[in-house]
């Protein structure tokens, strides 16, 4: 592993990269993240979660409190709860994506992400530990056309029988141009933002206002929601337990998130 310059930005995947199997922060990981801080590295969290995912996270952001959500949706301030910024898809174009999958991949069932909260067809269903009734539940046409999902700024679609990687590559080939479709999920469910959203395009501008160049980014992942982003910084790595894509795309690897992948990194560039 070949070390470079200290970055002045540190970017990182959550789930599966800098996270415990379980989704916690491990001592030696919360560690390095505060060490990069103290010495001047911005450490700014990029992940596929929504913002109503990472509130636990907050003792462990940066120090600007910032975090890039929703695959680069949505900008967050953590610690506040706040939504600073999003870039929410088209009501019509949702209809459309919708309509397409429904007909093209017969079984899809949707939810949505927006700034209000969440909702989902009755078909979509949660993920453990999380509430059945205290989100609006409805058909797609609905739900987009009421206005309750307003603002969306992802959509999620889940599948009950394609593999992860199949409905990926089926489900883009169906959506074409209107919309940016990856996953990040080890099941078959797909994230949508609008065209052009992606992770690397919501965290080049936020270097852009902080005067931060790509060069000066190194940035960490696992999953194919992060290919765009680790294409753009000036450095990435891929964790051991990344998807066969991710360490097939990036020239850097680091031990697996079981492993604290990224704090291991962290600390020999400081």
């Amino acid at each position: 592993m070949t070390i470079s310059p200290r970055p002045r930005l540190i970017a990182t995947d959550l789930d599966g990269t800098l996270l415990c199997p379980g989704g916690t922060v491990s001592a030696r990981t919360a560690a390095a993240l505060a060490a990069a801080e103290a010495a001047g590295v911005q450490v700014v969290f990029v992940t596929g979660r929504p913002p109503r995912w990472m509130r636990h996270l907050g003792p462990h952001i940066g120090g600007h409190g910032v975090a890039i959500c929703s695959n680069g949706g949505a900008v967050v301030d953590v610690r506040r709860g706040e939504l600073l910024e999003s870039c929410p898809l088209e009501v019509s174009a949702t209809l459309t994506v919708v309509d397409r999958l429904r007909a093209e991949l017969p079984g899809t069932a949707f939810a949505f992400e927006f700034p209000g909260g969440f909702a989902r067809e009755a078909e979509y269903t949660v993920f453990h530990g999380e509430s059945e009734t205290d989100h609006p539940v409805g058909p797609a046409a609905e739900l987009l056309a009421s206005g309750q999902v307003d603002g969306l700024f992802k959509l999620l679609g889940k599948h009950p029988d394609l593999s992860p990687d199949e409905f990926l590559d089926r489900a883009r080939a169906v959506v074409g141009p209107l919309a940016e479709v990856t996953r990040s999920s080890p099941i078959p469910l797909i994230e949508i933002s609008a065209p052009g959203v992606t992770k690397a395009t919501s965290l080049a501008r936020w270097c852009t206002r902080h005067g931060i160049d790509a060069t000066e980014v190194v940035a960490f992942g696992d999953m194919p929601n992060d290919l765009e982003m680790l294409a753009w910084a000036g450095q990435s790595y891929a964790v051991a337990n990344a998807h066969p894509l991710v360490l097939a795309s990036v020239a850097r690897h680091t031990v697996s998130n079981e492993h604290d992948g990224v704090a291991a990194v962290i600390e020999t560039l400081l």
